[in-house]
């Protein structure tokens, strides 16, 4: 009968879980006859899929992009019951979405954005084209892992809405995803903080620099105006978003389509500005005096002095280092002693530039940009130039505070998973899509770092704003056919990546609050009508406000690379605890998964937390730890089969086994009592002192076995006894003993007695020790068989 009932447990462990619970229904297991009676329409253009002859192949092209939506699975079905509107639902339908459309566009989408736009230049010319490459390959490295690690997860069943917590929750267990899955909240609010400050920087800085409402009359008063203008749009920019969408997810994704197309038109313009540098570099002459680069926003000329009619007279640029436009006037020391040189800000790619930007260029807080081929003689301390027209370091910067900016550009990898229910195969589509994402990324990132350091002027590079080209977007003087192309990209590109953020963090908090394990999140899990999550959305709404308040770029992106590293080493150790556990319902579709990989993604992700902020880093795993123990004293229990329970199932026996290799040494000795309680008529303990002195006795070491015998047989005492096992437990925990139930049904008192002292135990785990309670009232008791028990009890022991 065990061994009969432990098979059909394993068997159905494989399927639903050995607690009889289904899991969630897939579409892609056990289907035949649902896809015979259905006719998947537009098949021909999923990537990697046979052409089908139903539809023409460039309207089914058409089609899909027109339907092209980079939401998540739950913000869509959200999307389609506000559509609704009451009435009666459309008939379900299957899932259409193929490997392109479902899950490599989204990636790409994702992925690609601000910070490429932004600030890659700006990492090149600091940290020069080898240690960029250093970056880009290490943080490539760590997301590819994670993917493979990912697309094993997602396709050993459904992803629901949810994603990453989904798949680190039921694989880790509540504690572990509950934890990482806030983290990855957290991480995916702050890149909405990221995008709408990259928005307004784009907007501020190169699109309408006279919106500015607060305007700096010193230049060492320019970076605090800056910050205050990041601030106070900012704050507008997220109300609009939040606004939009509260009102409803549709009117994000009718949008959908128009963010991915100024993506991939603004990469088509760089690449595209990279060819014509070969024949006909652009001009965007760069002015140097000596070998320090000036900002081009107060001159329109770079020469100190110029021929009008016949007379020499002084330029824009002499009034900005001297006391007056006379040529008797008195100078700069360093203005005096330079000249004034203009160089070529993008060369060309064939001007042999790459061999001087090969190498970095750190350096300080307030540091001059400065181009060492040139001659400078002279001058006053270049610190005390700093808030002269110069161009300089806006903060200080250095190997592993760039790693921590850069890592925002490759998060984005969960886009696919997160919507595996849409997908029409997923176990094919989630691998395929999201690993030739990275790829093409990752080759993109690449290649940039190489093309940028191979065209553009190192002094230009590290211009991180563009001010020696008079607020152009350093990028944007690279492309072809105008600077106006990336511009508009990148602005309604990281607008589609803020919308994109507020749509899917919200829904990630509704997913975690309605799973019941944090009790104090349980509020977020409500919504309006259609379940779109408002108390949610309210939240994400102020935590992203603390980043815009930050209002520096630079220093929000390592914030959300902590949380998104986080998310990703608990993926990876997912994945790599189900394969070594080898438990029956592990068994993913993709194939080319290995825990080594796993372990590896998993170090490479805790060594660049540590590498780009180790305080950060820190910060980040005691919120996890915090969250960690508080769900598991308060949270809500539930069993997901996860693989720390089979962990512990497997540590448990590895322990017994070794204790049963040798007979324990006197220093080991400790009392592992067993306890024979008295129960009343009503199965309730009635001597429960007795498990108080038991704790006291043992001093929180050795083992408690807690036992009771029920008088009669099992097939009619099953009831009783779990009655009675339930009361025991609940006796134990109010007087805080920890230990393990045994309750046996037997046809007498003194056989259930010998049978409980005998077989209690398991292994070298086994009572050294019996504790009962002496009988009550012996002498005065007409029956004297409690007292016969007793000392049959004491004698059997005895022996």
């Amino acid at each position: 009968m065990i061994t009969a009932l432990g098979l059909h447990c394993y068997v159905d462990a494989i399927f639903n879980g050995c607690d009889g619970v289904p899991k969630e229904n897939s579409p892609f297991i056990n289907n035949t006859e649902h896809d015979k009676n259905n006719s998947y329409d537009g098949t021909n253009m999923a990537l990697f899929e046979e052409e089908m002859d139903s539809h023409p192949m460039v309207s089914s092209l058409l089609n899909k992009l027109a339907n092209y939506t980079n939401l998540t699975q739950g913000a869509h079905e959200h999307e389609e019951a506000d559509e609704e509107e009451g009435s009666k639902k459309k008939a379900i339908t299957s899932p259409q979405m193929g490997t392109f459309m479902g899950v490599y566009l989204p990636c790409l989408q994702n992925i690609l954005g601000v910070i490429l736009f932004l600030r890659l230049t700006w990492i090149v010319g600091t940290a020069g084209i080898l240690e960029s490459l250093v970056i880009v390959g290490l943080c490539c490295s760590c997301t590819m892992l994670t993917a493979i690690s990912m697309s094993a997860i997602a396709t050993n069943g459904v992803v629901p809405a949810g994603g990453s917590y989904y798949m680190i929750s039921r694989s880790l267990g509540p504690e572990f995803g509950g934890a990482v899955g806030l983290c990855f909240y957290l991480g995916t609010t702050f890149a909405g903080s990221m995008y709408i400050l990259g928005t307004i920087e784009i907007l501020l800085t190169y699109i309408v620099p006279q919106a500015a409402i607060f305007r700096a009359e010193r230049k060492e008063e320019a970076v605090d105006a800056l910050l205050n203008n990041m601030r106070v749009y900012g704050t507008c920019c997220l109300i609009l978003m939040a606004i939009v969408v509260f009102v409803g997810v549709k009117y994000v994704n009718k949008l959908a389509l128009v963010f991915l197309a100024c993506v991939i038109l603004s990469i088509l313009a760089i690449y595209a500005g990279v060819i014509k540098s070969i024949f006909e570099p652009p001009d965007f002459p760069v002015c140097m005096l000596g070998n320090r680069t000036l900002q081009n926003h107060d001159f329109d000329k770079c020469l100190k002095t110029e021929v009008i009619d016949n007379l020499t007279v002084t330029t824009k640029l002499w009034s900005v280092f001297c006391d007056g436009p006379d040529l008797n006037a008195t100078c700069n020391e360093y203005f005096v002693n330079n000249n004034l040189t203009l160089v070529q800000g993008i060369p060309g790619l064939t001007s042999g530039v790459i061999s001087e930007n090969m190498w970095s260029e750190y350096g300080p807080l307030g540091m001059l940009v400065e181009n060492k081929k040139l001659s400078s003689f002279g001058g006053s301390d270049p610190t005390k130039d700093i808030y002269l027209p110069y161009v300089v370091n806006d903060i200080t910067t250095f190997f592993t505070l760039l790693v921590g900016i850069y890592f925002p550009s490759v998060t984005g990898i969960m886009a696919g998973s997160n919507r595996s229910g849409d997908l029409r195969d997923a176990q094919k589509s989630i691998p395929i899509g999201t690993i030739l994402a990275i790829a093409t990324t990752s080759f993109i990132y690449i290649s940039s770092v190489v093309l940028f350091g191979a065209c553009i002027e190192g002094v230009l590079l590290r211009d991180k704003f563009g001010d020696s080209v008079e607020g152009n977007l350093v990028i944007g003087t690279l492309s072809w056919p105008s600077p106006w192309v990336i511009v508009i990209g990148s602005f309604f590109s990281c607008c589609g990546a803020g919308l994109q953020s507020l749509t899917g963090a919200p829904r990630l908090l509704q997913a975690i609050a309605r799973d019941g394990i944090i009790p104090f999140l349980q509020v977020f899990g409500h919504g309006k009508a259609n379940g779109e999550p408002t108390w949610a959305l309210l939240l994400t709404a102020g935590i992203c406000e603390i980043g815009i308040l930050i209002a520096s770029l630079d220093s929000v992106a390592p914030i959300l690379s902590m949380f998104f590293l986080m998310c990703y080493l608990f993926v990876n150790l997912a994945c790599a605890v189900q394969t070594l556990l080898r438990t029956p319902n592990w068994r993913p579709r993709f194939r080319y998964y290995h825990w080594a990989l796993s372990f590896l993604g998993m170090s490479l992700c805790l060594a660049i937390m540590f590498i780009s902020s180790w305080y950060y880093a820190i910060v980040a795993m005691v919120i996890a730890g915090c969250i960690y123990k508080y769900i598991e004293y308060r949270g809500a229990e539930k069993e997901w089969g996860d693989g720390i329970r089979g962990l512990s199932l497997n540590a448990a026996r590895y322990a017994l086994i070794r204790l049963e290799e040798a007979p324990p040494h006197t220093k080991n000795w400790r009392p592992q009592l067993l306890v024979l309680l008295n129960l009343d008529s009503d199965q309730g303990v009635k001597h429960p002192r007795l498990l108080s002195l038991t704790t006291q006795l043992k001093a929180g070491k050795g083992l408690t076995i807690v036992g009771n015998v029920l008088q009669g047989t099992y097939l009619l005492k099953d009831a009783e006894a779990k009655k009675a096992e339930q009361n025991i437990k609940s006796a134990m925990s109010a007087e805080r003993t920890k230990g393990f139930c045994h309750v046996v049904v037997s046809s007498n008192l003194r056989d259930g007695v010998s049978h409980l002292i005998q077989s209690a135990g398991l292994g070298g785990m086994k009572h050294n020790t019996v504790l009962m309670g002496w009988p009550e009232a012996w002498r005065q008791s007409n029956d004297p068989e409690s007292w016969r028990n007793f000392i049959g009890t004491a004698q059997g022991m005895g022996q």
